[in-house]
């Protein structure tokens, strides 16, 4: 998987990508990560990447020639490369869209600044927007390690177990079940007594029970769209869940 990015801010990733998972990926060679500095791509000698907006009004918008001059050099390697916009306005990013974006075998993250990039790359240049929240952000660099991250988990061989990423939060809708380790008991605090039974089938069924009871508790909306049993919704429906 290659992940190409776009930005005025190259060294922001430097620190970011030198640890943990993608890290360990990337010197597997399973992962591979390239940041782009846009000012290469202009023609001035002032390096600019951003000027006023036409119009009138507050800020800088983001030009359109350095832009699409890099998506043309990037995508002579590989014209199938799918274009995405980190954009307030865009698709919201879930596991879901982590999984669909994790089928590719190439993506182009741009990274927007200011008041955003000029419509005319929306327009032509963009396979998806895409936002990580309903709030505001100084650019795109820090939603693109979002999905940096959230897609490589979801890589063959990033994990190690390819059975890990089944089992993390939102990976069938509902929220992961509560984990604990040693010591047994801290601050008086103790493990519950069902996890060292060794009763597989049991600790089973109480993790998904807490899975569910958690989801409805903290985030009731992700049930609409969960993917649940006949047992899940007779559990959920003795918390009190009502399907509307």
């Amino acid at each position: 998987m290659l992940f190409d990015i776009i930005t005025i801010f190259p060294h922001f990733f430097d620190s970011c990508l030198k640890d943990g998972v993608v890290q360990r990926a990337i010197e597997a060679d399973i992962l591979k990560v390239r940041a782009f500095n846009l000012r290469d791509f202009t023609v001035d000698r002032h390096r600019t990447t951003d000027d006023r907006p036409f119009g009138g009004g507050e800020g800088m918008v983001m030009k359109p020639e350095p832009i699409y001059k890099a998506l043309n050099v990037l995508k002579e390697e590989s014209p199938e490369a799918r274009v995405i916009l980190m954009s307030p306005r865009g698709r919201l990013f879930d596991q879901a869209l982590a999984g669909e974006l994790a089928q590719f075998q190439r993506l182009i993250l741009i990274c927007g600044r200011y008041e955003g990039v000029d419509e005319r790359i929306r327009e032509h240049c963009v396979d998806l927007e895409l936002s990580v929240g309903n709030y505001v952000l100084s650019g795109g660099e820090i939603a693109a390690l979002v999905v940096i991250d959230a897609v490589s988990r979801l890589i063959g061989g990033v994990l190690g177990g390819e059975s890990s990423a089944e089992k993390d939060s939102f990976s069938d809708g509902l929220l992961e079940f509560p984990q604990y380790t040693r010591p047994r008991v801290f601050n008086d605090w103790e493990v519950p007594e069902l996890l060292l039974s060794g009763d597989h089938a049991k600790i089973a069924k109480w993790r998904r029970e807490q899975s569910l009871g958690l989801t409805y508790e903290k985030r009731p909306e992700l049930l609409d769209s969960a993917q649940l049993n006949k047992k899940d919704i007779e559990y959920l429906r003795s918390l009190g869940w009502r399907k509307d």
